[in-house]
């Protein structure tokens, strides 16, 4: 393909438009709760809509729920579901809370080929809220690792 500036131009909108695609694949499914965009920016701080909302990524270490210790019930800030026992919590040493495995039909997966490379993206069953990624090194018994984003989290401690 000779490069001019009509091949450029197509090039690169071809690549914008899969860029888009590939991130929001899956985006439009319905959950049980939904919100407009101005709702859940009302509801979440800036951060947590930045990662629930627009996919993104809290900084490693960045939340206390990776130090969490307590037992419990981890769920979707965006909704309130719980989402992982303490029990299937780990030290993955990665600074994000990680799980081996989530609650009965708590979260579902979707292909995530953002940034140029094939994940499995975890989001809340109930209102599709961007969780983090589930990888394959983790522990027994499942051997997978919940990587999750604290600020998508909270935590309920068990009642002494």
């Amino acid at each position: 393909m000779p490069m001019n500036r009509r091949n450029i131009i197509a090039a690169t909108l071809g690549s914008t438009a899969w860029l888009l695609w590939s991130r929001d694949a899956g985006a439009a499914q319905a959950f049980e709760v939904s919100y407009s965009d101005a709702e859940w920016r009302r509801r979440l701080s800036p951060q947590a809509y930045r990662v629930l909302r627009q996919q993104g990524t809290e900084r490693a270490g960045s939340s206390p729920l990776d130090k969490e210790k307590r037992a419990g019930l981890f769920g979707c800030l965006g909704c309130g579901l719980p989402l992982f026992h303490s029990r299937t919590k780990f030290e993955s040493g990665t600074g994000w809370p990680s799980f081996y495995a989530p609650l009965r039909n708590a979260v579902r997966t979707r292909t995530d080929n953002a940034l140029g490379m094939r994940r499995v993206e975890v989001v809340c069953r109930r209102c599709g809220g961007h969780l983090g990624h589930v990888f394959d090194d983790g522990p027994q018994p499942t051997g997978k690792r919940y990587c999750m984003n604290g600020v998508a989290l909270i935590f309920r401690p068990d009642k002494a």
